[in-house]
């Protein structure tokens, strides 16, 4: 799957269905030549003097199924973190 393809899906929390945004980032570990998060842009939410859009950072182990037009993910943070691993603060 090319990256083009996955910004434009839909990013759907799957908690409460809200649409959150769009890919915008990705976040990848080039030591280890995979994927670490995705990088959203939410919908609507703008900040600062020049306009500049809310960005939310979605770790891969949160993401449930890529489907046709949408990603579902988990928002919710689990209670312990995988090995190696640290959120990136928001």
């Amino acid at each position: 799957m090319k990256i083009s393809e996955l910004q434009v899906k839909d990013i759907v929390a799957i908690e409460d269905g809200r649409k959150l945004g769009y890919i915008t980032d990705l976040e990848i570990d080039v030591d280890k030549g995979y994927v670490v998060a995705l990088v959203i842009s939410l919908k609507g939410k703008m900040l600062g003097l020049f306009g500049k859009e809310e960005e939310m950072v979605i770790p891969w182990n949160h993401i449930v199924t890529i489907g046709a037009d949408v990603i579902l993910v988990r928002t919710e943070r689990p209670k312990t973190l995988p090995d190696g691993y640290n959120y990136p603060s928001q």
